[in-house]
């Protein structure tokens, strides 16, 4: 049966056919989000208050610091009252709020990492002209059209989303409210849904990919070329943060929206959403602190001027 009016609420399904899976994920994901909330935060923090993290790469590590805390609050608070109680509910209005807030995030994300992939490529490929051609005010205008696609891209998907005849049952098989779950859902056509799905996926997803796989094409051929070892592993160590950031991120992403229609691929992709959603907000500031050298001595400066403000 189909349900012509919007309805009232839907149910988020999740793993509601395993509760005791449910128990287990819920200090999982609660957890996480601690800790995203922490490390995000705390790259936020130094990013500010220690000038030598006023630059370039740590203006866009900003930004996707900042992301991630949206992003995971988006879903996660939801998230963690289903996973809870019995009542696997949302609203109507709270799951477009979602399903927009996502969407915008998720793609300016895709955006973003490109962005952070080309000032790697700048940085290890044109290191003498680094600081003309990655100035601040193109900083300011890459992250300002990485997060204007990402609105772009949500407006023009959303509402057909939404205006799809949704089946009477009103049970999303996800624990959030996104695209591919909700013309699941639908018991109408959704021809038009599923084209524009594909298009967006091959403009925010494979091509973003495709421009960071050259980007790190040429990098690798530029580090080849370096004739110290150290010097290689000095440009080696540069990208490594941000490329295992970009094939945790696109390796779930490519999982959950570009896998097969089968049932056995749709629960598999529950799992793959959930470390989209949960997973990678929390290890992206541990990839980047753990690594980094630089952020390791301002968090370190930090602490020991808080030590000597309370001994003062």
């Amino acid at each position: 049966m189909v349900n012509q009016s919007s309805p009232v609420v839907f149910f988020l399904l999740g793993f509601s056919e395993h509760p005791q899976l449910e128990k287990v994920l819920f200090f999982v994901v609660l957890c996480s989000y601690l800790l995203t909330l922490l490390g995000n935060t705390l790259i936020l923090l130094l990013s500010t208050l220690d000038p030598r993290l006023h630059s370039p790469m740590y203006f866009f590590l900003s930004n996707l610091s900042f992301l991630d805390l949206c992003f995971t609050t988006t879903c996660v608070p939801q998230m963690l009252f289903n996973l809870w109680g019995p009542a696997k509910t949302i609203s109507f209005l709270g799951c477009s709020v979602q399903l927009f807030i996502f969407m915008s995030l998720g793609t300016t994300e895709c955006i973003l990492l490109t962005v952070m992939a080309f000032d790697r490529y700048v940085a290890v490929c044109q290191p003498l002209h680094y600081a003309t051609i990655i100035h601040p005010r193109l900083c300011r205008q890459l992250a300002g059209i990485a997060w204007a696609i990402g609105l772009v891209q949500s407006i023009v998907q959303t509402p057909p989303t939404l205006k799809l005849p949704f089946c009477s049952h009103r049970q999303i098989d996800n624990f959030l409210c996104e695209v591919p779950s909700l013309i699941q859902l639908s018991c109408g056509d959704t021809t038009y849904n599923e084209i524009q799905m594909a298009v967006a996926s091959i403009f925010i997803v494979v091509v973003p990919l495709s421009l960071i796989l050259v980007s790190y094409g040429a990098i690798a051929r530029a580090v080849l070329k370096i004739s110290s070892a150290k010097g290689r592993r000095k440009a080696f160590g540069t990208c490594s943060s941000h490329l295992i950031v970009v094939t945790l991120f696109y390796s779930s992403v490519i999982a959950v929206y570009l896998q097969p229609k089968n049932p056995y691929a749709r629960e598999r992709g529950k799992f793959f959403g959930l470390f989209y959603a949960v997973g990678t907000p929390t290890l992206n500031p541990l990839v980047y602190t753990l690594r980094n050298k630089e952020v390791k001595r301002a968090f370190w400066k930090l602490l020991r001027k808080d030590e000597d403000s309370e001994e003062s």
